[in-house]
């Protein structure tokens, strides 16, 4: 049994490695412990995002008035028929990916793998054992939840990601701990169905490393829902009742206070799955925790790669999906683009949503950095307000010398789906002007771009 390249993992590094393996030309096969696809198909990106269209539909049920529609039967959501909706849609995309195995003739070993040596890997299928040789190996095992000491999971009071999208019954009440992408989104989702959500940050501001006008826009919105936000807030312990409730006590601002709730989702972070795959059998260099790589993510043992959440650089898998690529490609001898790591999009897929690209306003005035910044709210956009989501703004940081954006952040209804444009000019070294020459279609949400840059050089016509 042996290959060209093998992939150990098949989330979107992994898959995308395999493919664009197979598509160059190499035997190829990818190995793959429970589902093809990986956290993000499975458990992560894809399945949240329907419980949260979910959320998104239910609230609009809600205030169907606002929109001129008139709903007489009672609203209600049923968790267990949205996570039935996830679920499907997770299985649904897994499906996707073992067609692309199919397609592409890429072998699909079912197994948990370790590097045997620099290589072979040994896979371990149900207590059977098996050994597989390549040429080349490419870990792309992601990662876990964070597991900390003050805040165990047990997996049915303290939670991570993944019982919190397959939970039995609807909790009336949930501390969410940690405002990241994960925490915000699963508070968001929780809140709008109708449990009550105290979210807990240990940092001044929630999803702390955006701008923090977009952090205290969000913020405005989560309380205005409803949620209780606490920031600059850690959870010291938890303890339980004789009826089975969370008693979280939390050191905030104004002293120790206890948070009842009927279940703790713990949301402090990932960390790297590179524990008990080989590595140090072989002689895998790791640093802080993850796999040390070059630009073309090879590890110091030849023939042996490690890409996505256990290599540096952003957890997502966008980032996976990008280094894939050119780890392959540069295998087969080519010359790819290396990731610019200061120019990866983030995503929060909340309502309203957050989307940046580059650096704040804050951090290119802390640089020392000539800056024009500009802002258009949504207020202003026509789109936004037929669309009855006013609520957010697009705001560019823009190099006063050099015309070129330094970084962008935009708070509001469907900015995720906006930022690649910048994200795009960025890469290919366009000015603000030439974004300007474009002309924007009306109307829409992308034109806030336009408007921002034109606010930045105090033309703006709308703002």
């Amino acid at each position: 049994m042996k290959y060209d390249v093998i992939v150990i993992g098949s989330g979107p590094g992994g898959y995308v490695a395999a493919v664009r393996a197979a598509q160059l030309g190499f035997k190829t096969a990818v190995v793959e412990r429970e589902n093809l696809g990986g956290i993000c198909l499975n458990w992560g990106c894809i399945p949240t995002k329907a419980l949260l269209k979910s959320a998104q539909a239910y609230y609009y049920c809600k205030h169907s008035d606002a929109y001129g529609v008139e709903i007489d039967s009672e609203i209600k959501p049923d968790l267990s028929k949205m996570v039935a909706r996830s679920r499907q849609v997770a299985q649904t995309m897994s499906k996707g990916v073992a067609m692309l195995m199919n397609k592409n003739k890429i072998d699909v070993i079912v197994g948990e793998a370790k590097l045997a040596t620099a290589s072979s890997i040994l896979v371990n299928s149900n207590g059977e054992m098996a050994t597989y040789e390549a040429d080349h190996i490419i870990l792309a095992t992601g990662s876990s939840s964070k597991q900390i000491p003050n805040l165990r999971q047990d997996g049915k009071r303290i939670i991570g990601y993944r019982e919190a999208m397959t939970l039995d019954r609807q909790p009336a009440s949930m501390v969410v701990v940690g405002s990241g992408a994960i925490g915000s989104e699963f508070a968001n989702f929780y809140q709008t169905i109708g449990t009550q959500v105290t979210l807990v940050e240990f940092l001044p501001a929630i999803v702390p490393n955006e701008d923090t006008e977009a952090s205290s826009t969000l913020q405005r919105c989560f309380k205005k829902d409803g949620m209780k936000v606490m920031t600059n807030a850690s959870v010291e312990r938890v303890e339980f009742t004789d009826d089975g409730r969370c008693k979280v006590i939390i050191q905030g601002k104004k002293g120790e206070e206890i948070v009842e709730a009927d279940v703790v989702l713990s949301s402090v972070g990932v960390e790297p799955n590179t524990k008990n795959i080989g590595l140090e059998e072989v002689g895998v260099t790791l640093e802080r925790g993850k796999i040390v790589v070059d630009d073309f993510y090879r590890t110091n043992i030849k023939g042996v790669y490690a890409i996505g959440d256990i290599v540096h650089g952003q957890a997502l898998a966008h980032v996976a999906s990008r280094e894939a690529v050119v780890c392959v490609e540069a295998i087969k001898g080519l010359t790819p683009r290396i990731v610019d790591y200061d120019n990866i999009p983030a995503c929060t897929y909340t309502t309203p949503a957050i989307a940046s690209c580059g650096i704040t306003e804050a951090k290119a005035k802390e640089e020392g950095k000539n800056v024009r910044v500009g802002k258009f709210m949504y207020m202003a956009s026509g789109k936004a307000a037929a669309s009855g989501s006013r609520d957010g703004f697009v705001k560019v940081v823009i190099d006063a010398d050099t015309d070129k954006i330094l970084g962008c952040s935009m708070v509001g209804d469907n900015v995720t789906e906006l930022i690649y444009q910048v994200v795009t000019a960025r890469e290919n070294n366009l000015t603000a002007r030439q974004i300007l020459e474009a002309v924007a279609p009306h109307p829409t949400m992308s034109e806030g771009v336009m408007e921002a840059i034109e606010a930045a050089y105090g033309e703006a016509i709308h703002g």
